[in-house]
């Protein structure tokens, strides 16, 4: 199911999975398509690509469900395909991730995407590209300080992180998130929880939310708890994605991420004899 309309001037198409109750965006503003959305959703997007003028489309990172459609694009809008340099090499094969993933958003088909800059113009305006690591290692945010408007792809999503990839750095999204708040901004237009018009007050929250979570993980660690009781102790209860994904999501991730980067050393000369 696909719904339209327009937010602060951007041209937002929402995409739904009901089967699988997951939402997607696709973002249009100023001439240039924001990610591609999932192939799962190509009939009714198709409509709404054709509806809209653009003349190029930016991805934020190279998962299915924001490039699953961009063979669709090459081959029927001839417009130019801009990627973070680290994605590219991804994407001239067709997909191939996990089951339950080609079920929720459907094949990603092999394509060719050109660098993205540093600085990308849309029709009249001027984005700054951010690279913003953590949730994929060739992710990118745009900002158009002017507008105020932000668009982080994958890198908010929820206010609360509990279950990750086994592929995620939580230390690289709180530094990431650290980098934007950096910027000037007002509206945030994310890939999977839509536009906020507080968009600086979420981001800042989901930090906060993050420190103070590593914070508890890293104080039970130093208690002596193994990283199933710390589990216990702050992830209690079931996550249905765990199971269904096969352990690539788990907040297990979590705890051995915040454990790996972000326990402190221990200071020289206290390894024992």
């Amino acid at each position: 199911m696909l719904s339209s309309y327009v937010k602060e001037g951007v041209f937002c198409a929402e995409g739904t999975i009901e089967k699988y109750g997951r939402k997607v965006f696709v973002y249009l503003v100023d001439g240039m398509l924001i990610d591609s959305g999932p192939e799962i959703l190509l009939t009714e997007l198709e409509s709404f690509f054709e509806e809209h003028d653009f003349d190029r489309v930016v991805f934020t990172h190279n998962h299915e469900d924001h490039t699953g459609n961009a063979a669709f694009l090459a081959a029927n809008f001839r417009v130019p395909l801009l990627m973070y340099e680290k994605g590219i090499p991804l994407c001239l094969a067709d997909g191939k991730y996990p089951l339950y993933r080609q079920m929720i958003w459907g094949q990603r088909k092999a394509f060719e995407a050109a660098p993205i800059p540093e600085v990308i113009h849309s029709n009249n305006l001027e984005w700054k590209v951010i690279y913003t690591p953590g949730h994929a290692h060739d992710h990118v945010s745009l900002v158009n300080e002017e507008t105020g408007r932000l668009f982080s792809g994958d890198l908010y999503v929820s206010p609360h992180t509990k279950v990750t990839m086994a592929t995620e750095s939580v230390k690289q999204i709180m530094d990431s998130l650290e980098t934007l708040l950096s910027y000037r901004f007002t509206d945030l237009y994310c890939s999977h929880a839509g536009y906020f018009p507080n968009g600086k007050e979420v981001l800042q929250k989901k930090l906060d939310k993050l420190r103070e979570m590593s914070e508890k993980i890293i104080m039970l660690d130093a208690e002596g708890l193994s990283m199933n009781e710390i589990n216990e102790a702050l992830f209690p209860g079931n996550y249905p994605i765990v199971q269904y994904s096969e352990g690539e999501w788990d907040t297990l991730h979590t705890i051995r991420s915040v454990i790996s980067e972000l326990k402190p050393l221990a200071p020289k000369g206290q390894h024992g004899v």
